[in-house]
């Protein structure tokens, strides 16, 4: 299992990023915010979680090992494969995760896309005391990288990423401009959370 990686950024999508380590691309998929995060030629390090299939190898990377832990522990549920668990942690970080599990906050688990009421109750019910040291972890504090580069470009990429439309992801950006406005240090991460929280139905 490869449980992290470092190297120097190459490129980088609106999900992806390829750390070049000695002469070696390895692309990375990663949450939107993670991706944004990056720049290329700079130095990064993931934690990494190695999906194995019989006709690919596939690296998922997260800033903290914490979501790394619960991206792979969600899994564990019935009907989440690796593609919803990684559109979860894009939504939601592990402590926040947790605690919706814990206080069965199904509405939370719904602002995932591909989670509906039943899909979330059945979490709820298959993850609630494996997920419970999460919780107990509280946020993380560098859960994201904070950047003073064109935040919009960033959240609105990260959200075309994530599937929504053009017109809605830039909806969603100016819901929360007044955010950064309030508080110019907030993260990417944080502003792409409350862009997809502003999403859900």
């Amino acid at each position: 299992m490869i449980s992290h990686v470092s190297g120097t950024v190459s490129s980088a999508g609106p999900t992806w990023v390829v750390l070049d380590n000695h002469g070696v691309g390895i692309k990375v998929l990663c949450p939107p915010a993670t991706a944004a995060s990056a720049r290329i030629d700079q130095d990064m390090s993931l934690q990494t979680s190695l999906v194995v299939r019989e006709d690919s190898l596939t690296l998922y990377g997260f800033v903290e090992a914490d979501d790394r832990d619960a991206f792979e522990l969600v899994q564990t549920a019935s009907g989440v494969g690796p593609k919803l668990a990684a559109a979860i942690m894009s939504v939601l970080d592990s402590a926040q995760l947790a605690t919706a599990i814990a206080d069965e906050d199904d509405a939370t688990l719904c602002r995932v896309p591909g989670i509906g009421r039943k899909g979330a109750a059945k979490m709820i019910l298959e993850l609630k005391d494996k997920m419970a040291a999460f919780a107990s972890r509280g946020p993380s504090s560098g859960s994201a990288v904070q950047v003073t580069a064109p935040w919009r470009q960033q959240v609105t990429e990260g959200l075309i990423g994530l599937g929504w439309s053009a017109k809605d992801a830039e909806r969603a950006v100016d819901e929360v401009a007044v955010l950064k406005e309030a508080d110019p240090a907030m993260t990417i991460g944080n502003l792409m959370r409350a862009a997809l929280r502003s999403l859900a139905p």
